[in-house]
Order: C-alpha cells, then sequence, then structure tokens
C-alpha cells in the first residue's frame, strides 16, 4: 500500500481544459492459440477487447484491475510493442496503427515511451547504466556528437535524483529502486510527451514505492508530462491518478474521475475493488462492506457470452447473459459498461 505524501491538488495541472493527446477506439489484441502438428489456430486468448478511451495533455489516467485483465497488454498495444489485432489508436490526431515500423520509429517512438514494471529485467546486464541512456540519443541520433551526448546522460542521472559518477556502474551494483530511476531516466531521454508506466513500483519496497512516486509527480510537473499509470494498486492509483479506468476479462468497465470513482462507484465489479481499500480513521483502521465475488474468474480464452463479468456479478440479469452492454457516460465524465444503467 503507498503511504506517501499527500499532494495538494490544488498544486497539480488541470488538464480538463487540455487538448486531447490519444484517442483509442474499439481497440482489441487478440493472442492465436495454436495445437496439433501444423499448428493450427484453434482460438484466441481476447486479452484486449474493445477498448475505448482518451487521455488528455497533462493528465494521469490510471488502469486498474485484476491480474490477468489485460492492462498491461493494453499498454504494449499502445505503443504497438504488440501489434493491435483491431481498432485504432491516435496519438496526437495520427493513427498510429496504420503506421509502418520506419514511420513509426521516425514519428511516435521519440514522444511515447514506456516504464516497465521489472527494474531488474528491463535492464541490459551487459551495458553500463551510461550506454543504456546513450543508446536512445545515438540510435536517433540526437545532439552533434557523443560529448554532448554524454553530457545529457550525466544530466539525466541527475534529473533521477542519481550521481553523475553511477553511469560507469552496471545494473547488478545498484538496488530496485535505483533501477528503476534509471528506467525513468531512459524513458525521460528522448523528451517524450507520453510515458506508459507498467506497475512501476509493484516490485519494489513500500518505502521506495512513496520515492519513485513523488518523483514521478515531480517530473511530471517539470517537463509537462502525461501519463498512463498501470498498477493493481487502488491506493497508488488513488494518489497519482486525474482518471481511473477499471478493466476485467480485457474490456474496460468503468471510467471516471478519480473522486467521482472512489466515492460513488457505479459498476458491480468497481464495488467489489473498492470494498477491498481500508478507510483511514483516526483509531486504526475501517473498512467497508466486504463484497466477496463468488466463482472464478473466467479465461480471456473463452470469456462468456454477454457481460463479462455476469458469472460472478451479485446483480447479474437475463440481458446480462446474452447482449454486451454499451460502454457509454451515464454521469458527467462517468462511463460504464452495464446493463443496470441502460
Amino acid at each position: 500500500m503507498y503511504t506517501g505524501k499527500q499532494l495538494n491538488q490544488n498544486e497539480r495541472p488541470k488538464p480538463s481544459s487540455e487538448p486531447e493527446i490519444l484517442h483509442v477506439k474499439d481497440l482489441k489484441k487478440y493472442f492465436p492459440i495454436k495445437a496439433g502438428i501444423m499448428q493450427k489456430t484453434v482460438g484466441h486468448v481476447k486479452a484486449v477487447d474493445g477498448v475505448n478511451l482518451t487521455v488528455k495533455k497533462g493528465e494521469t489516467l490510471g488502469i486498474v484491475g485484476e491480474s490477468g485483465c489485460g492492462k498491461s497488454t493494453f499498454g504494449r498495444t499502445l505503443i504497438r510493442l504488440y501489434e493491435p489485432t483491431d481498432g485504432s489508436i491516435h496519438f496526437n490526431n495520427t493513427d498510429i496503427t496504420s503506421l509502418k515500423e520506419n514511420q513509426l520509429r521516425r514519428m511516435i517512438r521519440r514522444q511515447i515511451q514506456m516504464i516497465f514494471q521489472d527494474p531488474f529485467a528491463s535492464l541490459n546486464p551487459r551495458k553500463t547504466v551510461g550506454k543504456i541512456l546513450l543508446e536512445p540519443l545515438a540510435a536517433h541520433q540526437l545532439y552533434r556528437s557523443n560529448n554532448e551526448r554524454w553530457e545529457k546522460v550525466e544530466e539525466l542521472l541527475e534529473t533521477v535524483g542519481l550521481n553523475r559518477t553511477y553511469k560507469d556502474r552496471y545494473p547488478h551494483e545498484f538496488s530496485g529502486g535505483q533501477r528503476q530511476r534509471i528506467g525513468i531516466a531512459r524513458a525521460l531521454a528522448l523528451k517524450p510527451e507520453l510515458i506508459i508506466a507498467d506497475e512501476p513500483v509493484s516490485a519494489l519496497d513500500v518505502s521506495i514505492q512513496a520515492q519513485i512516486i513523488n518523483l514521478m509527480e515531480d517530473l511530471q510537473s517539470e517537463f509537462g508530462l502525461t501519463y498512463i499509470f498501470i498498477s493493481h494498486d487502488l491506493s497508488v492509483v488513488r494518489h497519482i491518478s486525474d482518471r481511473v479506468g477499471v478493466m476485467y476479462l480485457g474490456k474496460m468497465m468503468e471510467l471516471a474521475n478519480k473522486e467521482d470513482l472512489f466515492a460513488n462507484p457505479l459498476h458491480p465489479y468497481t464495488r467489489a475493488l473498492m470494498s477491498a481499500v481500508p478507510v483511514p480513521r483516526k483509531n486504526g483502521l475501517a473498512k467497508r462492506e466486504r463484497i466477496i465475488l463468488t466463482g472464478d474468474l473466467p479465461s480471456p480464452a473463452n470469456p462468456p457470452k454477454g457481460c463479462v463479468f455476469h458469472t460472478r456479478c451479485p446483480h447479474a440479469m437475463p440481458a446480462c447473459r446474452e447482449a454486451v452492454p454499451a460502454f457509454k457516460e451515464v454521469q458527467p465524465n462517468h462511463f460504464i459498461a452495464c446493463h443496470l444503467y441502460e
């Protein structure tokens, strides 16, 4: 659970009046299931199944859900580490799903970067930290000379709170929190507009989580960054996000401003998630009434017909078993996919 400083919300930028930087429509990512000697496709894992959302410049959009709900696949598909199966991704009014690899590298790679979950696996153990940070600068031919690039490497290390001299060390010489700072520095190297952070603090101790979250907030304020912050930890998401989307079995169940979502969750799945979050009070911790979901999480290779949540939903109706609910706005800036609100 996140226990870092509480930021005065008046200090945060107000993204509501900012233009949309990202528009995702009906995004799908299916992975084929192959079997037999001929490796024929016998089905698909529907990891992301028709997600719609927008992201405004300067905001932090949190994405939450259970393990296996597709949130990490969603983040990797946005940056086209995974090729989308269907749908569109518009970044700054450019449809990046239709771009070829050389166009993507030239036009988009510098503007969208990613911070990965595991700081132990995301850094090349055979390269020094300096060469890891130098690589994107050289690949995109930034700065006129190699000396200028090395100066930028040292500047990046200082920006994330590390000593300039650390450029000659290898990743195994750093702690987990320091490695994640290096991962953040690498993401910042090309001066991106959008950073997708995939569980950036889940592998770290609680005290280190607070430091990394506070660093990300400071960098967002300093460089005008836009974040998509993926996490299963609701307390972390509640702290850092402006809006929050809730995913279940590849679909977006609910999307709303942070305050609205935590104060008044509408979707039965969101309510069940929120019921597990401790509520602080003066003498210890109080809990909301706990909602226990029955049944097992269905497989994304064989999702239920109709609403994918109906097999575990305490409010399921006959319509839930037959028709997929539309993802629509039921309150100002509050979107939900549920037959209860039709």
